[in-house]
């Protein structure tokens, strides 16, 4: 639940001169099959690169811009200074807008929940709200900026928590005036067939439990790995790994305690010249190192 949860993001629900601090907390997780790419000669992972699409070779970070298509192969480009000026203000806000009947809120715009719980004592304003809108019916749509990005958002008492679902903008979701549907009402529908498909459903209606609905795909993907697992056919993964400094760079304590003793002062001078000396091949393992992390895949692959 969202008490046992890391808070996301705080700040506070606010419509006209009321202001509730809250902080938000994950609300679902995804759980599909995580499959990751394996190269199958060599059972290495698998990455990507920056590739040019053209010309099939790999291109430096600071060669890429942005660019957005206007036309078919026209783009214009956009700045991270222009990108930066036109990012929404982050306000720290959950900005009520405006409250509407909860059924007028189709279900296509629901798209990422997050809980919503009080902070800093504001456990009495936070119920009021929640329980204002239960008895009215009533939920809230509000405006609310999350890593640089604006959100519209339904605010949704559900139990004990309010719900911050964000919605999908109104130029988000499609039009039906592509599709042929049938007009809406019964003219096409007699009333015995009404009456059967009434009755179905009567006998098919239960109560709303998830846990009697599960990812049926994942469910038997992850009983044939743990088979797979019991039976011993896997395959070890090797992570790449950077290399070791050479062994000349590392001081040996007791070698150095060792010169001392016998030489005094002067054993110690040359002790302590003798690692200076050795800068190039430190400088050569450095230049390896760097080498090993460029040639790191940068993203695991999806």
């Amino acid at each position: 639940m969202a008490t046992g949860s890391r808070t996301l993001w705080k700040g506070a629900i606010t419509f006209g001169l009321v202001h509730i601090p809250v902080g938000l907390h994950t609300a679902a997780t995804e759980e599909g099959v995580d499959f990751d790419w394996l190269d199958k000669r060599s059972m290495d992972r698998v990455g990507y690169k920056r590739i040019n699409k053209r010309t099939g070779k790999e291109i430096s970070k600071e060669n890429i811009v942005k660019g957005v298509e206007y036309e078919d192969g026209k783009y214009v480009i956009i700045s991270p200074e222009e990108i930066e000026a036109v990012f929404p203000k982050t306000t720290q806000t959950i900005q009520i807008e405006r409250f509407i009947d909860a059924a007028e809120m189709p279900f296509i715009f629901l798209e990422r929940p997050y809980y919503v719980a009080p902070i800093d004592k504001s456990d009495k304003v936070y119920a009021l709200l929640r329980e204002a809108l239960v008895d009215s019916g009533k939920i809230a749509l509000a405006k609310v900026v999350i890593a640089t990005k604006q959100h519209l958002a339904a605010l949704v008492p559900s139990g004990a928590a309010l719900v911050l679902n964000l919605l999908r903008w109104g130029d988000e979701v499609k039009a039906l005036d592509s599709l042929d549907l049938p007009p809406a009402g019964r003219k096409n529908v007699s009333a015995a067939e009404m009456k059967m498909a009434k009755q179905l459903i009567t006998e098919m209606s239960g109560k709303w439990d998830p846990e009697d609905f599960k990812d049926e795909f994942r469910h038997q993907v992850m009983k044939l790995v743990e088979k797979k697992a019991k039976a011993g056919k896997t395959e070890t993964v090797i992570e790449p790994e950077e290399q070791a400094p050479e062994s000349s760079n590392v001081i040996d304590l007791t070698e150095l305690l060792q010169r001392s003793l016998k030489g005094g002062s002067k054993s110690h001078g040359k002790a302590a010249s003798k690692p200076a000396a050795k800068t190039a091949p430190a400088k050569k393992a450095k230049a390896r190192r760097t080498a090993a992390k460029k040639s790191t895949p940068e993203r695991k692959a999806a």
